[in-house]
């Protein structure tokens, strides 16, 4: 069996490295929670949605109830647009560290798949559309907390026609 001065400074170095890692992960988990509880709440607000990237901007007026707890968000709601536009819209989001999956339902193609990553107040998302949208299967969708009470919901797609990426909805929340 090793023993001395050297084995046991190699322990305590090993037992301090551990330590640290772990304090280290459960801060990142601990940010995320406490991120993710800024967007737990009651919203409303307005917005511009464009069902294609060719077709004309509508302006919607939008709620949603959002529960979120240490490592999880749930959107739920509903944007209309007098008579002519009505949708249900929900985004499930998992955390794992700073690492995001999940689902959307919104473009009326069916539950699409969301992954992507959180920087700073933003939630930055790739979209995986369950059937075609504006020529394929990939757009991108921002969650970002804005200020003290407010939220904005973007998504981006590209331009079949041109190949340049298109607003096509941006929706100013603030908790109601």
């Amino acid at each position: 069996m090793l023993s001395g001065p050297k084995v046991t400074q190699t322990i305590k170095v090993a037992i301090a490295a551990a330590t640290a890692s772990m304090l280290i992960a459960g801060a990142a988990k601990a940010d995320e929670s406490a991120f993710l509880k800024t967007l737990a709440g009651n919203w409303s607000g307005k917005g511009t949605v464009k069902v294609r990237t060719n077709a004309p901007t509508m302006k919607v007026t939008c709620r949603f109830k959002s529960d979120a707890n240490a490592s999880s968000l749930a959107l739920n709601g509903r944007c209309t647009s007098l008579a002519i536009f009505s949708r249900v819209i929900s985004a499930s989001l998992k955390a794992s560290g700073d690492t995001y999956t999940g689902s959307y339902v919104g473009a009326g193609t069916g539950t699409a798949g969301l992954g992507g990553k959180r920087a700073g107040n933003a939630i930055s998302l790739a979209i995986k559309w369950a059937k075609e949208v504006n020529g394929d299967r990939r757009a991108q969708m921002t969650i970002e907390k804005t200020g003290a009470s407010g939220m904005r919901l973007t998504t981006i797609d590209t331009d079949p026609a041109t190949g340049r990426s298109v607003v096509t909805s941006r929706i100013e929340l603030r908790r109601s």
